[in-house]
């Protein structure tokens, strides 16, 4: 079963950038679907972007022009590039991919934008 292991987060300042990383345990180049989500104190956790191949990818409003994902198949590896930072993208983030052994999540890395 393939693990994920989130990294990147961290303090940033309004208007920064940060870009998150998952790291896949196996190859990533057959999961059809990875995505990154986000869950801020007090609330559900949310789908922030995510790829599937063949289709391509997606990004929740609030982030869209911001945030870009992207997949490095030969580093088993998702990226979550994130601009112009605003504190309510303040959440703890987490990877998901979707295998055949069902949904797998990573621990989550906190990201916290603030001045």
């Amino acid at each position: 079963q393939v693990q994920l292991v989130e990294s990147g987060g961290g303090l940033v300042q309004p208007g920064g950038s940060l870009r998150l990383s998952c790291a896949a345990s196996t190859s990533i180049f057959s999961l059809s679907f990875m995505g990154w989500y986000r869950q801020a104190p007090g609330q559900e956790r949310e789908l922030v972007t995510s790829t599937i191949i063949g289709i391509g990818t997606n990004y929740a409003d609030s982030v869209k022009g911001r945030f870009t994902i992207s997949r490095d198949n030969a580093k088993n590896t998702v990226y979550l590039q994130m601009n112009s930072l605003k504190p309510e993208d303040t959440a703890v983030y987490y990877c998901k991919a979707a295998t055949l052994g069902g949904p797998v999540w990573g621990q989550g890395t906190l990201v916290t934008v603030s001045s």
